[in-house]
Formats: C-alpha cells, structure tokens, sequence
C-alpha cells in the first residue's frame, strides 16, 4: 500500500505485505456480536487481521502521515494515477488489508453491521480510490507519463488485477472445470467461479480479473520458496555446479529427482514452514528418516511435499464448491521444470498443462487489455486466440498408486497426529506468531 498526498507524492515507504509490524487492537464490538465471533470461532482471527493491518499501525504509529494522506493505494493504484493522474483501480486488485466487500466487489458500507473489515481496517471511504472493472478504461498516458516511460501520449491504460488472477486467465482458467496451480514463491490452487464462493469458512474468495466473477484460492504462503531453501542449505555442490557451466541450478537440481524413487523412500514433508489461515500453530514436517536417504530424497521429498498440500486445496475447493476438476494448468518459475510438473500429474494424478511461457500473469493481463481496447469481440474469444498450451503431462500409473497411498493413509494424517506438539513447541520456546 502506499501514501500519497493530494498531488499524488508518496508520504512514506511503503509496508509490504511481508512486514511484521503489528498494531495495537483497538476494535471492540458490541456484546451482541462478540457473543456471534466467539460462537463461530473468528475472534482470535480477527483480532490478528486487525494487527496485521498496516493502516492501523501507520494510525497509531504516524498519525502526522495519516491525516496527511489523500489516498491510500494498492501499487496499481499508484501505478495506475502516475500514468493517468486519474486516482482510480481495478476492482480485480483490491486484495489486502482494507475495507473491500469480496462479495459485492465495492467498498464497505459502513452502515452494514456484519460487514466488519469497515470496523477492523477503518479507512476513511475519501481516501480510497474510485473501483472500476477489469477490462474498463482507466485513463490515458499523459505528457508527463510520457516524458518518464516513452509510452505515447493519448494511449489508454485499461484496469487488469491481482497477479494470481491475471496468472489464472493467462492459463485459460475461466470456469471450475479446469484448475490453475502456481508454482511460485507462493504456491496456489486456484479456480474461477461465477457464484461467491469463500474456499475456506470466512476467507473471502478474490475478484477474478474476468468481470463479475470470482477466484476462490488457497495459499500455501512458502510454496516454490522451498527450492531456494534447500538451494540455501543443501545444495552448495549443486550451486557451484550450475555457476561452472553457466545455466541455472534448477537444472542441477532437477538431476537430484531423477536419483530417487517416487516417494523418495518413504521421506514424506509436510510443507508448513509458514503456518496457514487456522493453523497458527504449525510447524514444517519432515518424517520417515533412515540410513538409507540422502541429499536427492530430501530434495524429492520437498517437491512431493509441496504437491501433496496443493492436492489438499484442490480437494477442499472441490468440496467447498461441489465440482470436480477434470485438468490442472501450471504456470509460475518452477513449472519450466518437467521433473516437477511429472511429479504434480502423478501426485494429482490428473492431466497436467503447460502455457508456451510461464509469466502467465504478464499474459492474462494483455487477454484483459486486448479485450478492453475491443480487439477481441468477447473476452472468451481474446482467451482462445492468447492462450496457448505448449506440454500436456499424463500421469504415470505406478507412481500414482504409490502418491494416492502415501497422501491417504498417511499425509493428512501428519497435521492432526502432530497438532498437539506443534502447539507446546510454541508455547515452550515462546515461537514468534507469523
């Protein structure tokens, strides 16, 4: 988020969304709804959001600048008003720590007593810019645009959203028969829906970049963020390799799957390094030890791990949402690698896709943007004519057994058996909250 005054000039850096600053808890609901919280177990959810929300600390912590802002910004917001010196966004990238009502894609209305992100991130309504639809017209490049970046004077700036989103149509996920997979920092299962859907009990589902419907998603937060993990701590012959021969260690490492059986010899990782929304008490998992594994099934063991919890949130949205997928498309900067996308159809065991790039959400965007500048006469035909599937991965039966085996009987399990340790790990060495 960022603060700009009225001419649009930035008050202070900006907080990402990875900052651990936390604000004080100053909402206190009536009687009659913290009666409702406790009833449905949201309060202590709550109560984190609120701390988590940057504007409540920069209110208590730098009142100067918040009297001082005249609108508080999504980047694309930002973006967006430097380019045009229009303060307007796309409903589609309004994902964050502000008063946003996920169902009706608008700002809250204070007045609407169950709506509380009003209450918890109390934004005044003036200084949120105006919403518009993906696909819409922002505004026009201006001289002074011009001046900085080369882009023409006159061209126009067209509203897009969220990078999952746009990654989501780039890979041609525009209804749930099909599902998008994210092979990024964050790892993502995510679909489009056209009726409001919250994939998991009071987690809002996301404004999908195509108008009027939604993408429900599930997040695991370190996902693809493992490989530079193991890479940190594992793989220095590996890294020393790579710089030799001068091509990226992901190639080195893909090696490491190919020395090590599906199931990595029954090394089995569970990868909450980052605890998800209602398991704040978890902790990463690696189980099954014995004399006989090495760097390579630690390695696989990492990437069926990460496979196995995106399994997981494809089950859950399939449950939330009463459907079923019939195929998986993959995008983000893992998914170049054939090693792991084979893992995933395995895991899945489900037909896998793969886009001719991998920067999907730079793809998804230019689908909206052409759509909105009318070169296309629908937006399903600009999605035919732009999508472009390069691989299909088939999923490979004996390997399948073995996953759909090692994921039932015993990776759902690990979770609920380790719960109770997770929670006195905690609460002994006094581990921070994430």
């Amino acid at each position: 988020m960022v603060n700009v005054d009225k001419e649009g000039k930035v008050l202070r850096s900006s907080m990402t969304w990875l900052d651990q600053r936390l604000s004080d808890n100053v909402y206190q609901p009536g009687i009659g709804l913290r009666i409702a919280f406790k009833t449905i177990g949201i309060s202590e959810t709550l109560q984190k959001m609120e701390r988590k929300g940057h504007c409540n600390w920069i209110r208590q912590n730098e009142p100067d600048i918040w009297k001082n802002t005249y609108k508080y910004l999504q980047i694309s917001g930002f973006l967006n008003y430097r380019l045009t010196k229009n303060f307007r966004d796309s409903v589609a990238s309004q994902i964050g720590h502000i008063p946003f009502h996920y169902k009706k894609q608008k700002w809250v209305d204070s007045k609407e007593i169950f709506e509380i992100s009003s209450k918890i991130y109390p934004i005044e309504k003036e200084k949120l810019p105006d919403l518009i639809h993906p696909g819409e017209k922002i505004g026009t490049i201006t001289e002074e645009a011009n001046k900085l970046t080369g882009i023409s004077v006159g061209i126009p700036v067209i509203a897009c959203g969220s990078d999952k989103g746009c990654e989501t149509l780039g890979m041609g996920v525009v209804g749930h028969k099909k599902v998008s997979l994210s092979f990024g920092t964050t790892a993502t299962v995510q679909t489009t829906v056209d009726k409001y859907l919250e994939p998991i009990r009071f987690f809002p589902a996301y404004p999908s970049v195509i108008p009027e419907k939604w993408n429900p998603e599930i997040e695991i937060y370190r996902g693809f963020w493992m490989i530079n993990w193991f890479k940190k701590e594992f793989a220095l012959k590996e890294v020393q390799e790579a710089k030799n021969k001068n091509i990226p260690v992901e190639e080195v490492l893909n090696k490491l799957l190919h020395k090590s059986p599906p199931g990595a010899m029954g090394l089995i990782v569970q990868p909450y390094w980052s605890p998800g929304l209602g398991e704040k008490n978890a902790k990463g998992a690696m189980i099954g030890f014995g004399y006989v594994h090495k760097k390579e099934h630690i390695y696989r063991a990492v990437i069926e791990g990460l496979a196995y919890a995106l399994l997981d949130g494809m089950k859950k949205l399939e449950k939330r949402g009463d459907f079923k997928f019939e195929k998986i498309a993959v995008s983000g900067g893992a998914s170049q690698s054939d090693e792991i996308c084979q893992i995933v159809a395995d895991v899945f065991n489900m037909t896998l896709v793969r886009g001719r790039t991998h920067e999907t959400s730079g793809l998804g965007a230019a689908i909206i943007t052409a759509y909105g500048i009318s070169a296309f006469t629908s937006l399903n035909d600009a999605v035919k004519n732009m999508v472009t599937y390069a691989d299909i991965f088939t999923p490979k039966q004996g390997n399948t057994e073995i996953y759909k085996a090692l994921f039932n009987e015993v990776y759902l399990k690990i979770y609920k058996n380790l719960k109770p340790l997770y929670k006195k790990i905690r609460e002994i060495t006094n581990y921070p909250e994430m």
